[in-house]
């Protein structure tokens, strides 16, 4: 008997996982869609910010070494946080051959798997830098096997919120002295996806959800969570008149490494050239919350291909951002946002 309902488990289990993957590729595909058709609202222009300082996570290749480029073209200081910090720097020096001079680019080791690695990333950038007019928590993983991290959080779960939310918790000061100088808000720029529009409400109690592990679920959830935290956080500040807003972005269907192993680049590799946006228009999208003139005084919104858009039902549930807000607090014993205490 007790076979016979594990059997029956297992089998309702797969029945589940192929229904959310079917419905999974139909949210990607009508994204393709809408990136298509809105292909030519996809632009951001450049202007000269000498003098300002941004960060990049995840900048040694795809849409952020695309970011790094472009804010370099704006004459900025650019910090590149990446695992492998020679590829940060040959990618650097590609550029450079190639001919672009203007601003300067920093490469230091950030591994989003290790939450002391996050700590040291932020007292290097705090110890050389006391204004930071910019950072995009761009780098990101998707569809990886069951893996924790060793702070025992699964890897998408941390690389792509978690650690960003505690890496913005540690160099909140630095924004908010960079908009106090300036007298312009600073700006956070979460990297997030259409995909949190298929994740299921949160459960505090399995984050890690290692049982049953749908790793396209957990992407969405971990998506869905850098919206809530995104729109929660832009809240909190503005309570304290802060110069700082927070936004997050929907680069589109981008064809990046991140596809690598996933279904539709395993039978159809050729194909996503043709479908999805290149490198260089997901960077375009992202640039725009990032730069825009437009948004100057603007936070806590979503963006998708350079305009502004609602996110799903459970993106906007106040009370869901205020929940996430508070157990990410409780469980990197952060007693409060943006104030540093020994432990942190």
């Amino acid at each position: 008997m007790a076979n016979l309902e594990k059997l029956l488990q297992k089998f309702s289990f797969y029945l589940y996982y192929f229904v959310y993957e079917i419905f999974y590729y139909l949210i990607g595909s009508l994204a393709i869609v809408e990136d298509i058709v809105y292909r030519k609202r996809n632009k951001c222009s450049l202007q000269k910010r000498t003098g300002e300082v941004a960060i990049v996570t995840g900048g040694a290749r795809g849409i952020g070494l695309s970011l790094v480029k472009n804010l370099l073209m704006c004459d900025m200081t650019v910090i590149i946080g990446c695992r492998k910090t020679t590829a940060g720097e040959v990618a650097i020096d590609k550029l450079r051959t190639a001919g672009l001079n203007s601003g300067l680019a920093k490469v230091i080791e950030l591994d989003l798997m290790s939450l002391k690695s996050v700590k040291d990333f932020a007292h290097k950038v705090k110890s050389e830098f006391e204004a930071i007019s910019l950072m995009i928590n761009n780098a990101g993983i998707m569809f990886p096997p069951y893996i924790e991290s060793e702070d025992g959080y699964e890897s998408q779960w941390q690389v792509n919120y978690l650690a960003p939310f505690l890496l913005t918790h540690l160099l909140l000061p630095a924004f908010e002295h960079a908009g106090e100088v300036s007298g312009k808000n600073a700006r956070i720029v979460n990297v997030t996806s259409c995909a949190h529009v298929v994740s299921l409400p949160i459960n505090f109690d399995n984050i890690n959800k290692k049982d049953y592990y749908i790793p396209s679920a957990v992407y969405a959830q971990s998506k869905l969570a850098q919206i809530l935290f995104s729109m929660e956080l832009d809240n909190y500040l503005k309570t304290k008149q802060s110069k700082v807003r927070v936004l997050s972005v929907h680069p589109g269907i981008v064809n990046t490494d991140l596809f690598n192993g996933t279904l539709l680049k395993t039978i159809f590799p050729w194909l996503l050239k043709y479908i999805c946006k290149d490198v260089e228009e997901g960077a375009t999208s992202v640039l725009y919350p990032c730069l825009s003139p437009t948004l100057e005084n603007v936070g806590g919104v979503y963006i998708s291909n350079c305009q502004l858009k609602n996110p799903s039902s459970l993106a906007k549930d106040k009370a869901l951002q205020a929940k996430l807000f508070q157990h990410s607090l409780n469980a990197l014993n952060i007693k409060e946002f943006g104030v540093a205490i020994s432990s942190n």
